[in-house]
């Protein structure tokens, strides 16, 4: 079996709702295993046929796809197998129990996109943000007292990252790799 990870771009805010059972009823539909939501931010980890059959590409584009359908949206994912996962954690470059402090990956599917956004993050303070390349990945630690009015995550929340890049807390990494 191949196990995969999709983690859904913008639902639950903005007027678009997937509620998780839904979500997982459609994966179970497209004949996907062990079909599992984590929280209620669009994370579900699932398992395909036998090991090294699936593509990631065409995998992406039917669960997109079925996406847009069933809930009425322009629906984008990142699809990482869950050995990438455990190395996206693993990797994980700063002090994930810093008091005070969110540890971020930001996940895309256009290495542009993310080499913008580190480009971006050289001129941030420290203070509030610190940011690492990765493995197809951002590390961002981000500051409690800052959060989304720090500078990098304006910068992350411009309109044309919308389509290419979603982020996650590493605890729900860790929930999803469990």
């Amino acid at each position: 079996m191949s196990e995969w990870i999709a983690l859904l771009r913008g639902v639950n805010v903005g007027g678009i709702t997937v509620r998780s059972a839904e979500l997982a009823e459609l994966f179970r539909g497209l004949g996907f295993d062990a079909v599992r939501t984590v929280l209620a931010s669009g994370n579900v980890a699932f398992s395909t046929g036998a090991a090294g059959e699936a593509d990631a590409s065409a995998l992406k584009s039917t669960i997109e796809r079925a996406l847009s359908d069933r809930f009425g949206y322009e629906a984008w994912i990142v699809l990482v197998s869950r050995d990438e996962l455990e190395r996206v954690i693993a990797s994980f470059p700063f002090d994930d129990e810093r008091e005070g402090w969110h540890p971020y990956v930001v996940f895309s599917s256009s290495q542009a996109a993310l080499d913008e956004l580190f480009a971006a993050a050289v001129g941030v303070d420290a203070a509030d943000d610190v940011v690492a390349p990765g493995d197809g990945v951002l590390y961002w630690h981000n500051r409690r007292a800052r959060g989304v009015d720090s500078a990098f995550s304006k910068v992350t929340a411009k309109a044309r990252f919308k389509p290419s890049i979603t982020t996650r807390n590493l605890r729900t990494l860790r929930k999803l790799a469990a």
